[in-house]
């Protein structure tokens, strides 16, 4: 059964470790997921882009492809399905379809109609018992068109948007969707610290987790990030799993390829990622 991220964020804050998001894309990626977070008793949130919502055939197609896994692969750790970078219709939608965790990124809007459409989805979310969560300053990078320079968030517009009652705070401290580039400055302690100071208990939300240093993210966690969003490493890995595999020119049999042996290299490089950034997290055993 799909859960809200509240308790298990509210969890990770008191304890100083942080939930992984990993975004999924396909039912491999999906089923890799939830079976190394049940081998690691951690729990996870399933992230799901509006891009990769519409790939795979729509968000209702989502919720029943992650709720039927969870029941015929016996999954007990708590799991959240939750909208990645949505907009306010998105948002809507996906409420609609059964997700259980919803972000709203209203980073782009004037805060004041960041303020007006985020108090919309906090009533409809408490309503129905789903967890919300808003961003305040742009992540940088391109993460499925949704393009942000790597600003650093205003803390007091963090205060104003946190104050409305969201379950979790994304506020941009230089981190960005992607590769880090070389001549990358590195997070903003400074400012993650004046968003905690203003955001009190709220779990805050670090988006781009792949290539940041093991040193900053365990700043980060212990300056009150709750939840560590995990995207690019798992299309690397997927990807160059996949690759390997069609170079050694395995499974040809003048036929083509197996798509299910195509696949399952990949599969097995999204469980090693996983099991590393849970272990880095700290996560693990933590269901």
């Amino acid at each position: 059964m799909l859960v809200s991220a509240k308790d298990m964020l509210n969890k990770a804050r008191d304890g100083k470790y942080a939930v992984g998001q990993f975004n999924i894309n396909n039912l491999e990626w999906t089923k890799s997921v939830l079976l190394t977070a049940q081998e690691l008793n951690s729990p996870v949130i399933l992230g799901v882009s509006e891009g990769a919502g519409k790939y795979m055939c729509g968000y209702k197609t989502v919720v029943g492809m992650v709720s039927g896994m969870l029941e015929e692969l016996k999954i007990t750790v708590p799991v959240a399905l939750h909208l990645d970078h949505g907009s306010y219709e998105g948002a809507i939608k996906c409420i609609e379809a059964g997700f259980s965790s919803i972000m709203f990124d209203g980073s782009h809007y004037p805060i004041a109609e960041n303020i007006e459409k985020t108090t919309e989805l906090v009533k409809i979310c408490n309503d129905k018992g789903l967890s919300l969560e808003a961003e305040v300053g742009s992540i940088g990078g391109e993460e499925d068109g949704v393009v942000g320079m790597g600003e650093c968030a205003d803390p007091e517009e963090c205060r104003q948007i946190a104050d409305l009652g969201v379950t979790m705070l994304a506020a941009g401290i230089g981190n960005i969707h992607g590769k880090y580039p070389e001549n990358w400055q590195g997070l903003s302690f400074e400012t993650l610290a004046a968003v905690k100071e203003r955001t009190g208990d709220m779990p805050l939300v670090l988006h781009g987790g792949t290539g940041i240093p093991e040193d900053m993210i365990k700043k980060a966690i212990s300056l009150g990030v709750a939840k560590i969003n995990v995207n690019t490493e798992c299309q690397l890995s997927f990807a160059d799993a996949t690759r390997k595999y069609i170079e050694a020119g395995k499974d040809l049999q003048g036929k083509g390829f197996d798509p299910r042996k195509l696949l399952a290299p990949g599969a097995e490089a999204i469980k090693a990622t996983v099991k590393e950034k849970m272990e880095l997290f700290g996560s693990v055993g933590k269901a």
